[in-house]
């Protein structure tokens, strides 16, 4: 289904037309740099080249727009993070790998300093006061152990990982690897570095 643009007027003529998800986007870039509490209204309006009564219309108030860019993010790290494992024809190594690429090239994919993983940098701060948030994060991390905990069950099922290897227990070893690296970027690691550290803990994982 097309999504319906946003129609603003500016004096004169036409009035201009934004693509909702292109102005989120935007919106998201600014909750990115700055977090939560530091991003403005005034700065996302700016940044997403609508005006404040618009971005209202489109996706309510900063709250409301913080969550939305939340559940984008989410989107589309997932979409990365599922092509990685439900690939039959990788290995559970190969699978690993282009998981932690696949986000490490996210982490990394902002103008400047790399900016590492939106939900970790901006969710986890604002998780502790704002229950909705905390859902939203809680409910992605648990989805993304799940993920992981099933690619590494196969694993055990094709005998790539031991009989007694826990599963469960390892999932959260991966996520929290993943966690790990996204901290590290936002704190000056270079790419380089965290894909040799992925790529000697993948190395530890498949055992």
């Amino acid at each position: 289904m097309a999504q319906k643009k946003i129609t603003e007027g500016k004096g004169r003529g036409r009035p201009r037309a934004y693509d909702p998800q292109t102005a989120l986007a935007q919106a998201l870039g600014v909750f990115w740099n700055t977090g939560y509490s530091g991003a403005s209204l005034d700065s996302i309006a700016s940044a997403a080249g609508m005006n404040r009564p618009s971005l209202y219309a489109a996706f309510g108030d900063k709250h409301a727009l913080y969550i939305k860019a939340l559940e984008q993010y989410w989107e589309t790290a997932s979409a990365a993070m599922q092509e990685a494992l439900t690939d039959a024809s990788l290995t559970l190594e190969q699978a690993l790998t282009r998981f932690y690429d696949g986000q490490l090239a996210i982490y990394f994919s902002g103008d400047g300093q790399p900016r590492g993983c939106f939900a970790i940098g901006t969710a986890t701060t604002e998780a502790v006061e704002d229950p909705e948030i905390r859902d939203v994060l809680s409910d992605r991390l648990s989805r993304l152990d799940a993920d992981l905990e099933a690619r590494l069950r196969k694993a055990i099922d094709t005998g790539e990982l031991k009989s007694n290897v826990d599963p469960v227990a390892l999932a959260v070893l991966a996520s929290s690897l993943l966690h790990s690296i996204s901290i590290r970027a936002r704190a000056g690691k270079s790419r380089a570095e965290l894909t040799g550290l992925v790529r000697n803990a993948i190395k530890v994982m498949c055992g």
